[in-house]
């Protein structure tokens, strides 16, 4: 059964750069088949948008509570997101 997509936009705080986030982050988004983006934040924080079938966003977001082996995510805030979205999934410059 097809789900409805979605697409929402992520903030990962704790330890989460310096750990490869965000190559880990391209990495599952792109295995889920998903589109968006992931970038380091100057507050030390990662953030994501995060579109496609709203099943594999879920399960991409249960990832990012976990995040790679050296992480260690404190929190994971999620809102929707309206802003536009390319086809695929890219690591962008910190912002």
């Amino acid at each position: 059964m097809a789900t409805s997509r979605k697409t929402v936009r992520a903030v990962m705080r704790g330890r989460v750069q310096g750990v490869w986030y965000r190559g880990w982050t391209v990495d599952e988004a792109t295995t889920l088949g998903l589109s968006g983006w992931v970038r380091n934040r100057f507050d030390g924080s990662v953030e994501a948008v995060f579109a496609g079938p709203g099943d594999d966003v879920d399960e991409m977001l249960r990832r990012c509570h976990d995040g790679p082996s050296a992480a260690r995510v404190g929190t994971v805030e999620v809102e929707p997101w309206s802003g536009r979205v390319e086809a695929g999934f890219r690591q962008l410059p910190s912002g």
